[in-house]
């Protein structure tokens, strides 16, 4: 069989496995009531979605791991060059992104907290520390590419300060994806359509272990957009959506393409902007807004459009994006 056809059936087995067992998880979910009292934020209309049940990541998270573990563990423990081909730091950042991810949609289910999770500081920090033990992995254990440029034919190594730079771009890229999360399916379909371009590129570069990994996340995220299509039956919270944002961020590191992340991704860093955008605007104008409300995708829905139409316009965005990303590492 070969490598893509690999891939592609892994993906297919993922998606198989995790739709099946998305019925019983829901139905535990609301069991235990898990997001009962969940705090939307967005426009006054997605006060339906109270009481949908959260921590949805977990879905796809737990079948990502056990499938990759199991199918990579006799390929990681017969390869001589282990620590080159291994897929166990991925696995390990998308496990520890959604513990915290998932402790967070704990306290924020909380009627003592309203709503809120922790204290920003302080999963920051936790994000920072995550991120930095894996910037240092990436730098002196997997010895991954420093950085690869479209058109420039050696790769550029940045030294030490690829270390702050990792860890930057793993914690920018986690809570992006964050931000992208508020409406059905639009974090799945963006971070689906992401992995999907860093498979292909890691396909170019024959980094075959990456690529059946991506592919294996892409199938648990059509698993689980299975559930989240609007209207939604389950949310895949911080759990999922924190995970995700940072193994995509491991993922465009260890192909050293992580240049074109901020291409691939466009609609997070867009979320991202715009939130930051909105507050500097507030503050210099002294209470005055620049979007109806951030991020961007509660503007479009603002202005008019209705959930689908936002999240399938932006979704067309990101696969273009996707392709303009796969195009550029192809120069």
């Amino acid at each position: 069989m070969t490598q893509e056809a690999t891939a592609l059936s892994l993906g297919g087995l993922t998606f198989l496995l995790t739709v099946i067992w998305g019925g019983p998880l829901i139905r535990v979910l609301r069991t235990l009531r898990i997001g009962k009292q969940i705090r939307i934020v967005g426009p006054e209309r997605h006060i339906t979605k109270l009481g949908t049940p959260t921590m949805g990541g977990w879905l796809f998270v737990i079948p990502v791991l056990l499938i990759t573990g199991v199918l990579n563990l006799v390929s990681i423990l017969s390869d001589v060059n282990i620590l080159g081909n291994s897929i166990l730091l991925p696995l390990v950042v998308m496990l520890l992104f959604a513990g915290l991810g998932a402790w967070d949609d704990q306290l924020g289910l909380r009627r003592e907290r309203g709503g809120e999770g922790m204290r920003a500081r302080w999963k920051f920090l936790i994000q920072t520390a995550i991120a930095l033990a894996a910037a240092l992995v990436l730098r002196f254990g997997l010895q991954a590419p420093s950085l690869i440029l479209p058109n420039y034919p050696d790769v550029i190594d940045l030294g030490l300060w690829y270390v702050p730079i990792a860890t930057f771009v793993i914690v920018a890229s986690c809570n992006a994806v964050n931000m992208t999360d508020g409406l059905d399916g639009l974090a799945g379909l963006i971070a689906a359509t992401a992995f999907a371009a860093y498979g292909a590129i890691a396909l170019l570069q024959g980094q075959v272990f990456l690529v059946r990994f991506c592919f294996t996340v892409v199938g648990a995220l059509f698993a689980f957009l299975w559930y989240n299509a609007h209207p939604a039956e389950l949310f895949m919270g911080d759990t999922g959506s924190l995970s995700l944002g940072a193994v995509l961020a491991v993922v465009a590191l260890m192909t050293g393409q992580w240049a074109l992340l901020p291409v691939i991704a466009i609609i997070p860093v867009s979320a991202v902007a715009s939130v930051i955008l909105q507050v500097a605007y507030f503050k210099w104008t002294k209470g005055q807004r620049l979007f109806k409300m951030a991020p961007i995708q509660h503007h479009f829905e603002l202005v008019g459009w209705s959930e689908t139409q936002v999240v399938q316009r932006f979704w067309l965005v990101g696969l273009l994006a996707g392709m303009i990303g796969v195009a550029l590492a192809l120069i």
